[in-house]
């Protein structure tokens, strides 16, 4: 059959059956007169055919992108044109199947080893070698390459962040160390510096049972001029107040200069150095024990040939193996007349009057402190005995309960006298001896835990509310309410970022610096942080 399509408008279409036969159909389009040959009959009208070419014109591009997408696909999953065939026809099940291949890849791996160097460097390396190879196996392996590679990079970003934050709070700022030598100085020029505190007059006060004695164990001038400040500012009845200073003898002069030239108002502040006592020989005897064991803990956690216990790091705190915080167990030897004290760490700010704390009846404990609990109790996360004692040695688990709450430092409230009739500071030595006997193995490295020990079911618990700790821990403190903060009587700066640091929080540091007397002269030309 052939077509014959005049040249002259298309008026004309001849079919042939192409055997000479002579049985032809002509049809004649357009003005013209149609004429008919042959015995067939058949006709095609141009409404028919133009249709027709349309639907195809419009159809053909979609097949083709339909079978292009399949070849493609089929690279990596067909090996015949049988595969791409069915493919073609059931394309619907392509997404379960790569899943399924997908899941058996990453499950491999999961369970194979890899090199952590085979790893991507980046994500664009990882997508270049996988459209080069196709290959899931592979691309799962150097998935968790990469990924481990990553979670290696982290942990070692927040090993390095622990060793800074350590290193930033192990040193004494610039303006600290300017301020003793220059109140030093001034101890050694100016003998107002040197006048006795307290003055004659105000001698008997200090033992007086009727006042309020606070009492500081510290090195640092600016914190304790702080606690002071706080306190005798937001005190009803400052003139009660007793302020009893222990110091080291390199920080005594700078001390007593600093309180000889800022004299107080109506309160007594009394500052004493650790050589002006006359120490029995058993205290000796602890205190040599106690700064052994710090060697030894030192020892222990530095001289691993740099195998850093990052976990300890916060415990490892200058402060926390200070002789003057551990001098804290022999508080009965160190004030010998005075029988009820509240006992104050030196990075602490009052923010309200605390005389209620005298009134506190302790039902014959030997202190009274703040427990750690927020809900109920027993409900105390992350102060709980099993968090300093180290439950795995059978010296601590015969012994103790590792569900107990621990109470906090800060502000205590102590009676000496009853404390005097134990023997809290004969246990604190003997844990000390057991400690070093094990390798300093019972607890984690600090003051809190042997004291937990000695002071086992003698402590008595005071409102909460009026202590508000962790403010030095950046973690910590943002779960601190603003309410809370405002409503505490006093806050602690527990933690490596104390606020006279740099580290020091900005939001907390207005907190602490309100109570500076930037007036000073020595605090001005040292230019002290507030």
């Amino acid at each position: 059959m052939k077509f014959y399509i005049s040249a002259k408008g298309i008026k004309r279409v001849t079919i042939s059956n192409g055997k000479g036969s002579g049985k032809d159909t002509t049809t004649t389009v357009g003005g013209g007169s149609p004429t008919v040959s042959g015995s067939s009959g058949r006709r095609i009208s141009l409404r028919t055919v133009l249709p027709v070419v349309l639907v195809l014109g419009i159809l053909l591009p979609f097949v083709f992108v339909r079978v292009a997408i399949l070849v493609l696909e089929s690279a990596t999953f067909c090996s015949s044109l049988e595969c791409a065939g069915w493919r073609f026809f059931s394309g619907a099940d392509t997404s379960l199947k790569l899943r399924d291949e997908l899941t058996r890849a990453l499950m491999e791996a999961n369970d194979g080893n890899i090199n952590d160097n085979e790893g991507a460097v980046s994500f664009n390396e990882l997508v270049k070698e996988m459209v080069l190879k196709q290959d899931l196996k592979a691309f799962a392996f150097k998935t968790k390459a990469m990924l481990s590679q990553m979670e290696h990079k982290v942990q070692t970003a927040k090993q390095q962040e622990s060793v800074y934050w350590h290193l930033a709070s192990h040193g004494v700022p610039h303006s600290l160390h300017c301020l003793c030598l220059k109140l030093a100085e001034e101890y050694a020029v100016n003998a107002m510096a040197r006048s006795r505190l307290p003055p004659p007059e105000f001698a008997s006060r200090l033992s007086d049972p009727t006042l309020h004695h606070l009492v500081l164990l510290t090195d640092n001038v600016l914190a304790a001029s702080v606690v002071v400040a706080s306190t005798l500012e937001n005190s009803f009845n400052p003139e009660k107040l007793v302020f009893h200073i222990v110091t080291d003898k390199k920080t005594y002069a700078s001390m007593h200069a600093w309180f000889a030239t800022n004299s107080v108002e109506s309160a007594v502040v009394e500052v004493k150095g650790l050589h002006q006592y006359d120490w029995s020989e058993e205290m000796n005897a602890g205190v040599k024990e106690m700064l052994e064991t710090n060697h030894l803990i030192w020892k222990h956690y530095y001289d691993k040939e740099k195998n850093i216990d990052y976990s300890n790091l916060n415990a490892l705190r200058p402060s926390s193996l200070s002789l003057m915080n551990q001098l804290r167990i022999y508080m009965p030897e160190l004030f010998p007349d005075l029988k009820k004290i509240v006992f104050l760490d030196d990075d602490v700010v009052v923010q309200h009057d605390i005389s209620s704390l005298w009134d506190v009846d302790l039902n014959g404990k030997v202190s009274g402190s703040v427990f750690k609990s927020w809900c109920e109790d027993n409900c105390c996360p992350g102060s709980k005995y099993m968090n300093y004692l180290n439950f795995s040695h059978p010296l601590i688990s015969s012994n103790f309960d590792g569900e107990r709450c621990g109470w906090l430092y800060g502000m205590n409230v102590l009676d000496l006298d009853a404390w005097r009739r134990t023997n809290i500071t004969e246990t604190y030595r003997k844990w000390l001896k057991l400690n070093l006997k094990s390798g300093t193995a019972l607890w984690n490295p600090g003051v809190l835990p042997p004291s937990l020990i000695a002071f086992d079911g003698q402590v008595h618990p005071i409102d909460p509310t009026m202590l508000v700790t962790d403010l030095g821990y950046r973690y910590n403190s943002e779960e601190i309410s603003k309410e809370s903060l405002e409503a505490a009587s006093v806050i602690h700066f527990s933690g490596p970022a104390k606020p006279w640091l740099e580290i020091g929080f900005a939001e907390y540091r207005s907190l602490w610096g309100r109570y500076v007397n930037f007036s000073n002269k020595f605090i001005r030309r040292c230019r002290i942080i507030g």
